[in-house]
């Protein structure tokens, strides 16, 4: 009997606590976080950023100027990662606090066997996030905003302008584009993935930072920079075909 209460009281607390996250409009991701000695470093604030919108969030970097239906500090979230101590494992958690700094909520925590930093981090933040899709976020307020539309307003600060590496900081972004892809890091190079999100092509990294070698579906050809855009090139019936992609890194 006491157990059967102690599950239902587990049961109506969650509810709650999720309920409470959906009074939220927005969520305010860093630049930056205390465990790395960089902005953006191994694009994490990027992948947290990304993972947010997927989860039915609207996500703001904190140097964005905020849409005006954003500007009660109140009305949004602060997201931030942080790093637990482990031996031969990476940890990573996540925390939303409120304007006045409280805690709304903590994830799961994530957990990584990757030896390499940047593998690593990813893995055990995807892993973390899981908590996060778990909720079912969606706005309870009256005026709900597509993330389609964020995108569309939406102005990336300097600062992380300047935390892209090096090789693709030529590409142009176009951020009202409704066929924009996002790079996601793996093992070999990247995966572009579409706003559903889908897998629309893999690449993987050359000798050269501008190029790579590109799969889409059943075909194989190379992603390349020219002229500040991006071209996937392949040949269908013995004839070069170079298609633009908007890809945003």
């Amino acid at each position: 009997m006491k157990k059967s209460f102690l599950l239902f009281l587990i049961l109506v607390v969650s509810n709650s606590f999720a309920q409470s996250i959906n009074d939220y409009s927005a969520v305010i991701v860093p630049l930056k976080y205390d465990f790395l000695k960089e902005e953006n470093q191994y694009r994490l604030n990027t992948l947290t950023k990304y993972n947010f919108i997927n989860a039915g969030f609207v996500a703001f970097y904190a140097e964005e100027t905020l849409p005006a239906e954003y500007n009660d500090r109140c009305s949004v979230l602060r997201a931030n990662v942080e790093k637990e101590n482990g031996f031969l494992v990476t940890k990573l958690y996540i925390t939303l606090r409120d304007c006045n700094d409280k805690v709304v909520f903590k994830s799961a925590v994530g957990r990584s066997k990757e030896k390499e930093f940047k593998l690593a981090y990813a893995d055990a933040l995807n892993e973390a996030f899981k908590s996060i899709y778990d909720l079912q976020y969606k706005y309870s307020g009256v005026t709900v905003k597509t993330q389609e539309a964020v995108v569309q307003q939406t102005v990336i600060a300097p600062a992380v302008a300047k935390a892209i590496p090096a090789e693709v900081t030529k590409s142009a972004v176009i951020l009202n584009d409704v066929n924009m892809l996002y790079a996601q890091a793996t093992a070999t190079g990247f995966q572009l993935i579409d706003s559903t999100p889908k897998v629309v092509m893999k690449l993987m990294k050359t000798s050269q930072p501008n190029s790579f070698i590109a799969i889409r579906d059943a075909i194989q050809g190379s992603l390349i920079l020219k002229e500040n855009q991006w071209f996937f090139e392949y040949y269908k019936n013995d004839q070069l075909v170079s298609e633009r992609v908007n890809v945003k890194f």
